[in-house]
């Protein structure tokens, strides 16, 4: 299996890159303490750190916001995955737990103001791939039954026709979605080169060094970008 992305993702977005942590060995069936911790923690520090600031034009957020334009899509209208999840941080009250895979994922998104993925690598024998969406791709919400419609050229995650997440990063679907039983997972951090990619590495090796000393996982870290455009999941 391969993580692979379209050349053409490249013309719209040329300083694209994606950091790539694979996980294996999890246990997702109850609640961690340490990773509870880790995100309580995420969030008071973006509590903090970003009280009474306009989320939008924070260095953080802004880059994001730009690619969406780039792309043709109001991210007033579709808010990439980071300025949504900030967002609800900073509106307060409680933050719920979901599972240790995702919840992890979240406090490092958090901590570093990026986009993390979590998909279950077992839920399909595709490549997962970043490209233009074609007539035949399906996406299915989190919640239904029935897919809904991909615009067709639409950026999207997705395996074989099957998308998992809709605009780039702006909505996750149930196709590798994260379930008590997930053990191996895939997490890719989105960015760019010359604006966060320090950050982005920052956060791809402190996730897989968590995975791996504190959670006993096997974890495997990867580079995407214009110069080398896929990768192996080992």
């Amino acid at each position: 299996m391969k993580f692979k992305v379209q050349p053409k993702v490249f013309e719209v977005l040329p300083n694209a890159c994606f950091g790539v942590v694979v996980a294996r060995g999890m246990d997702n069936r109850k609640t961690n303490p340490k990773i509870a911790a880790l995100l309580e923690n995420s969030i008071d520090d973006i509590r903090h750190r970003l009280k009474g600031v306009n989320v939008r034009e924070t260095d953080e957020i802004a880059p994001y916001r730009n690619a969406f334009q780039a792309l043709g899509y109001n991210p007033n209208k579709f808010m990439c995955s980071i300025e949504a999840l900030v967002k609800r941080v900073l509106k307060g009250g409680m933050f719920p737990l979901i599972n240790p895979i995702v919840d992890l994922g979240n406090a490092i998104s958090l901590k570093h103001v990026l986009p993390i993925g979590a998909h279950d690598i077992h839920a399909g024998n595709y490549d997962i791939e970043i490209r233009f969406a074609v007539p035949e791709d399906t996406f299915i919400p989190f919640g239904a039954t029935e897919p809904e419609a991909v615009d067709a050229g639409e950026l999207v995650y997705a395996g074989g026709n099957s998308i998992k997440t809709r605009k780039w990063i702006w909505r996750q679907g149930v196709s590798g979605m994260i379930t008590a039983n997930t053990t191996d997972i895939f997490y890719p951090i989105d960015g760019f080169s010359e604006i966060n990619d320090t950050a982005v590495r920052n956060a791809r090796n402190e996730l897989a060094d968590i995975l791996e000393n504190t959670l006993g996982c096997r974890t495997s870290v990867g580079w995407v970008d214009r110069k080398s455009m896929e990768l192996a999941i080992e």
